[in-house]
């Protein structure tokens, strides 16, 4: 063991939510009942390890319903999808399996909800982004993105008086509300969803870092580049007061140079990451000085999504044609 250097903050929550498990949990259950090949449209989750695991299993990981063969069983992502691809996947005779995360469907709704009573929908979020596309795809009529305050010049509503925001769930809470700030200044008869849109686990993920931003000297996000809200950690901790902040994959992506003149390091990982990744992170750090790990506490999260339909129904369904 190295000569101590410092101490490690770690962040909680971290890691999985809600959705993310669930998803995940969708993906093996459907190979245990299905057998291999499974295959699913898009990342199932935003990590590398997730997604490599999963295929070691036999998930078929692909970018469009077309590349699945006709009759097999899909499952579509935690990241939702547009009604046009579930119409394809209907038309190619595919099993589906909805893993979208509840939260992202709630989103849906309110675009459904908000598109039938004509308003014009300001969807702020990230261009190209998997969740973006989908519930774009709920109401492309009446539906614009606004990817940041840049956007807002651009955006043209037919009635000011009935506008409403709704927003992708992985986003910086802070950045999204100065985005909503501005649109307002232009349109101030902009309308709120009935809910915030970010999820809680976004928001609570972010207010763990906030709490001890301040104190480190280098925040470590463990979470792959194309997760929106691993990013936007390594946002969130810079803005909060960190030194410096990083983001990996895995503990061996860490330059040692980072460590440089560092007392505390804060530790926090997206809410795609498995625990054993993070672990293997605090393993890193404590055989290079920083063997002391103090949790920063930020919120108790307790919520459980059920499977999907689909499992539900056709686990019921295995268990009779074994009995």
């Amino acid at each position: 063991m190295a000569e101590p250097r410092g101490r490690v903050l770690l962040a909680d929550p971290r890691g999985y939510c809600a959705g993310v498990d669930r998803a995940v949990v969708a993906v093996e259950r459907a190979l245990e009942i299905h057998g291999a090949p499974v295959y699913v449209r898009k990342q199932i989750v935003h990590n590398k390890h997730v997604v490599a695991t999963l295929e070691r299993r036999g998930a078929v990981f692909v970018d469009e319903t077309d590349e699945v063969p006709e009759g097999s069983v899909v499952v579509f992502s935690a990241h939702g999808v547009s009604p046009a691809v579930k119409a394809e996947a209907e038309a190619r005779s595919l099993h589906t399996i909805d893993a979208t995360c509840p939260l992202v469907s709630k989103v849906h709704m309110e675009a459904k909800r908000f598109a039938k009573d004509d308003y014009d929908i300001l969807l702020i979020g990230h261009r190209g982004h998997e969740e973006v596309e989908g519930t774009m795809g709920e109401a492309p009529a009446h539906t614009q993105l606004v990817d940041g305050v840049e956007d807002i010049a651009n955006v043209q509503v037919r009635d000011p008086e009935k506008v409403v925001w709704l927003s992708q769930t992985t986003l910086s809470v802070d950045e999204t509300l100065a985005t909503v700030d501005s649109l307002k200044s232009r349109f101030p008869g902009l309308q709120s969803p009935p809910s915030d849109d970010i999820c809680y686990a976004t928001q609570n993920r972010q207010q763990a870092v906030k709490q001890m931003a301040g104190e480190c000297d280098l925040v470590l996000v463990v979470g792959s580049t194309n997760s929106s809200n691993s990013v936007r950690l390594v946002e969130v901790a810079l803005e909060a007061g960190a030194r410096d902040s990083h983001l990996v994959d895995f503990a061996s992506e860490i330059d040692e140079t980072w460590l440089e003149g560092v007392g505390t390091v804060g530790v926090t990982s997206g809410a795609s990451v498995p625990e054993i990744l993070v672990s293997e992170v605090l393993d890193w750090l404590a055989t290079r000085g920083y063997p002391d790990v103090e949790t920063v506490k930020a919120a108790e999260e307790r919520l459980v999504f059920a499977l999907p339909h689909e499992l539900k129904s056709r686990r019921a369904a295995l268990a009779v044609d074994t009995d």
